[in-house]
């Protein structure tokens, strides 16, 4: 008995030692205490932050096995037609990670695949943001963080998709290589500091690996961190109902409700990525051969994030323009520079213009917007989103023509046209279709929903009885009659379960 008495006081004395020296108590029981969200649409950024896990865990292994150099040697590893080709030292070690080192290729897939679903992740939670209007006071620094992150995301993987140094990969540097020589004046200048020679030179494979593994990589794990101190102190946003408000957060506690749902998300992820490594085939760089500057594999396709930019250069016309004896190549500095440049200054401005035209950015929001209930910013949106799909479908208009037996030429110029008038008209239908959903809520609540019981009138006819619509029920219409389509609904008064 003295023994535990004595036990306990020391193991007291050991958390008040620590806690006078870190908040672990304090901290600790806040933590404990924080309130999540119970919907789906916010696991989002979870998937984006366990891809990002599995990401860092693959690739800290395959750098034990990658040699980031681009001196020529001769193969003479377990891929038979290969053997005897000279190539680069980055391109035969990654031949030797997938025949040779026992896991690599099972490795190298799932790394591939993790890349594709942490952009995916992360696009897919910032349209969420987007469309529920989460970006607004006080969390515009959190939605430039994020947008951030998406631009590190996508250097990344590009980075990473240049290494092994095959043909498919040495004809996307070639393109960037283009990319760079197309900025006025400073272009050369710009191309040569990259490479360290004329193209494709000796150091752009070393130069890309140590932006993949060390610089790239800190940045996004110090901004995620940023981001997910910002997220636990602002609290996360929530839909409109019964016991929610401004005021409050609602949601099931950190511990142990939460921690074993994200916990079981992360092994859901993990799983997930380890089989599609290991049953879809993904960058199979021992069909295309390393790179040789003269030639061009056949249907070169670059992965999907970066396909907007390959459309984006195929459609547009070549326009090029003399002038003082530099040559101003158009038709690649305005899709590939101009265009991108354009695209995320719009999407790092908009919270800040938004909130500066409807005059919301004098109070802080906590309640997430129905998409329907903001039909410009929804138009806006889809045709964002209706401008990036036709992009990504120019990025395959060769593939796309030779699938379907037309002509290139003509499909050229009919994505050309769908790229101005395609996103106006996304944008129209969309907003009448979010003003029609609202007039069929406001008549709902007018009128109250069929009960499905029919009787005779007095004049001989038949009519459906209406029963009063229940405002208290999940997915109940929030928006009363009169009030304007795109004016947030007032918030429902009920008890506050988590205070801010």
């Amino acid at each position: 008995m003295e023994r535990e008495r004595s036990r306990a006081l020391q193991g007291t004395r050991f958390a008040v030692a620590v806690d006078r020296r870190l908040p672990v108590l304090d901290g600790g029981g806040r933590l404990l205490r924080k309130a999540f969200p119970h919907h789906w649409s916010f696991l989002l950024g979870e998937l984006a932050l366990y891809s990002l896990v599995v990401l860092v865990l693959t690739g800290v292994w395959l750098t034990l096995f990658f040699h980031p150099e681009m001196t020529e040697v001769r193969y003479e590893g377990r891929y038979v037609p290969l053997r005897g080709v000279r190539m680069s030292a980055a391109f035969d070690s990654t031949l030797r990670i997938s025949f040779d080192v026992r896991g690599g290729l099972l490795m190298r897939q799932v790394h591939h695949w993790a890349a594709l679903v942490f952009v995916a992740a992360i696009g897919v939670h910032l349209l969420r943001i987007f469309f529920t209007g989460a970006f607004r006071r006080p969390r515009e620094l959190n939605w430039v963080i994020g947008l951030t992150l998406f631009v590190l995301a996508l250097a990344e993987g590009f980075a990473g998709y240049s290494l092994p140094d095959d043909l498919l990969s040495g004809t996307g540097m070639r393109i960037a290589q283009g990319i760079m020589l197309s900025i006025p004046v400073v272009g050369t200048y710009v191309s040569m500091f990259a490479f360290g020679a004329e193209f494709p030179g000796e150091d752009i494979i070393t130069r890309l690996y140590a932006l993949h593994v060390l610089l790239l990589p800190g940045a996004l794990i110090a901004l995620v961190t940023v981001h997910l101190i910002l997220v636990f102190r602002l609290k996360h946003t929530q839909w409109r109902g019964p016991g929610r408000s401004q005021r409050n957060a609602v949601g099931k506690p950190f511990f142990p409700q939460f921690t074993t749902t994200t916990t079981g998300l992360f092994l859901m992820v993990f799983g997930v990525l380890t089989l599609l490594g290991g049953l879809a085939q993904i960058n199979p760089v021992w069909n295309y051969g390393p790179y040789r500057p003269d030639q061009v594999s056949t249907g070169a396709q670059p992965d999907w994030y970066v396909g907007f930019l390959e459309g984006a250069l195929r459609l547009v016309p070549p326009w090029e323009t003399n002038l003082a004896g530099h040559t101003l190549m158009w038709n690649v500095l305005l899709p590939a520079v101009v265009l991108p440049g354009l695209l995320f200054l719009v999407l790092y401005l908009y919270p800040f213009v938004e909130q500066r035209l409807t005059g919301e950015g004098q109070r802080e929001q906590h309640l997430c917007d129905r998409p329907r209930e903001r039909p410009v910013r929804t138009g806006l949106g889809v045709a964002g989103i209706t401008f990036y799909g036709v992009l990504l479908l120019a990025g395959g208009n060769d593939v796309v023509a030779l699938t379907f037996r037309i002509s290139v030429n003509t499909l050229t110029s009919v994505l050309r046209v769908a790229l101005i008038v395609g996103p106006v008209v996304a944008f129209m239908l969309t907003r009448r279709l979010c003003h029609a959903l609202m007039a069929a809520e406001r008549e709902q609540l007018r009128e109250g929903v069929e009960s499905g019981e029919v009787r005779q009138t007095v004049e001989g006819g038949y009519a459906s009885d209406h029963r009063p619509l229940r405002t208290d029920r999940p997915g109940a219409p929030l928006t009363p009659p009169g009030r304007r389509t795109g004016t947030p609904a007032p918030e429902h008064r009920g008890p506050t379960r988590r205070t801010r």
